[in-house]
């Protein structure tokens, strides 16, 4: 088995990756309601959407990301779920305008089309990102006496870094930049998040 994260870079990029990988995993919910507006509108039914398809995708990141460690406990699944993220959000902004109006067309603008838009905008990448949390306590935690302290710090950075990533992806992104433009954006710093937990790894024994 594997040994459990003890390199100080391999911790540090662990940390790091908590508060990058919250951040973009936010931002991109805000980009979600660019992307849905223009075919669902802007009302409390589309944020509803939104907000839940998040929340699943986080649920399916927690479940998957530890129930994948325990079986795989190394760094190369954790870059590995972050690289195919990035490969999906570089996928968004040139087919994302054929997917909402198929899915407006096929299923209307009620509940049923607003969440499965949602779900292809947002759960196959948001629940990869949600794996981080738990695969990197587990590879963090070195005896059980830390445990409490290590998940408060991964949680804790990640949730600084999601209140970073909403606040900055709307107040000073989306006034500068298109939503495309940010996507590509958010898929480069992930792609260099994967690069950087690759880097770190320590190669299986």
């Amino acid at each position: 088995m594997a040994r459990p994260v003890t390199r100080r870079a391999a911790a540090l990029s662990l940390y790091g990756n908590a508060f990058v990988v919250g951040g973009v995993l936010m931002g991109f919910e805000m980009l979600g309601a660019r992307y849905l507006y223009p075919y669902f509108g802007s009302g409390i039914e589309t944020w509803a959407g939104l907000i839940s398809m998040v929340l699943c995708a986080l649920a399916i990141g927690y479940f998957a990301g530890g129930a994948i460690v325990d079986r795989y406990p190394s760094l190369h699944v954790l870059a590995l779920a972050i690289a195919v993220a990035a490969a999906y959000l570089a996928l968004v902004p040139p087919n994302a305008d054929l997917v909402m109006s198929w899915l407006l067309q096929a299923l209307g603008a009620g509940p049923a089309g607003i969440l499965i838009a949602a779900a292809a905008l947002l759960l196959m990448p948001l629940s990869l990102l949600g794996m981080l949390s738990p695969i990197a306590i587990r590879l963090l935690i070195q005896s059980t006496e830390e445990s409490g302290r290590i998940s408060g710090l991964v949680y804790g950075i990640s949730t600084i870094g999601s209140v970073f990533g909403t606040l900055f992806t709307t107040f000073a992104l989306i006034p500068t930049l298109g939503s495309r433009a940010i996507t590509y954006v958010y898929a480069a710093v992930l792609a260099a998040s994967a690069l950087s937990l690759f880097l770190v790894a320590e190669k299986p024994e």
